[in-house]
């Protein structure tokens, strides 16, 4: 029984710390050896180039963001006087 308690404190306190609206950016920028890190916060290729201009490494896709597609806009019909 204390096993089942400590297993759902635990579930509890993990969903608590995840954000509810996290975002998966589409860039990632890798800063080469293994000091160095990944960072996968960038909107656009040239945000992500930008940071790492002057620091070295590379630019590729984030495999793990997901696709987001931009509303379809559609046309009005245009509207007839009478």
């Amino acid at each position: 029984m204390r096993m089942i308690l400590a297993a759902s404190v635990l579930l509890i306190a993990t969903s608590a710390m995840t954000p509810a609206s996290a975002v998966d950016y589409p860039w990632c920028a890798n800063y080469g050896d293994s000091n160095g890190g990944i960072n996968c916060g960038f909107v656009s290729l040239e945000q992500c180039r930008a940071a790492i201009s002057g620091n070295g490494g590379s630019c590729m896709e984030n495999g793990f963001a997901t696709a987001v597609q931009a509303p379809v806009r559609t046309k009005k019909p245009k509207r007839v006087e009478r």
